[in-house]
């Protein structure tokens, strides 16, 4: 296992430690299992644009689909917000 060295601001330090705290978990284990699901989310959301476009390539609409995916993914956008 390899070992990561952050310097993090005092806002994200203290949020980082106030979720441990909540949690019961040590500091460093919930950096990691937040950067394990922020990896985990971002590789699902390159395999859903990947799918898209190969799904699309040959719609007329792809690039109306491509946006509406993206916006439900990052939380803006979309059908709600109209």
């Amino acid at each position: 296992m390899s070992r990561l060295n952050l310097t993090l601001d005092s806002d994200t330090d203290a949020r980082l430690e106030k979720h441990a705290k909540r949690d019961g978990k040590r500091v460093a284990a919930l950096a990691r299992e937040l950067i394990r699901e922020s990896l985990d989310r971002r590789e699902r959301a390159e395999k859903r644009r990947k799918l898209a476009l190969d799904y699309a390539s040959d719609r007329p609409d792809a690039a109306i689909l491509l946006r509406e995916m993206e916006a439900a993914q990052y939380g803006y956008g979309g059908e709600e917000d109209n």
